[in-house]
């Protein structure tokens, strides 16, 4: 039986905390800034965890 492998997008897309819950990025940040006000912004910056009903496609994405 093969290694089962993590996918390579979800690796570098999410990243597990201590407590076990999934940290992601925010969208709506790469382009298009100007229309947008600078506490949206900053706020799309911070770092925001997966919702508990996505909780189990990433993790059957990171293999956990």
């Amino acid at each position: 039986m093969p290694k089962v492998k993590t996918k390579s997008s979800a690796k570098k897309r999410f990243k597990l905390t201590g407590t076990g819950k999934i940290r992601r990025k925010h969208a709506y940040k790469s382009h298009i800034l100007t229309k947008k006000s600078t506490k949206r912004k900053r706020n799309l910056t911070k770092m925001g965890f997966v919702h508990p009903a996505d909780e189990g496609r990433v993790t059957d994405m990171l293999r956990i």
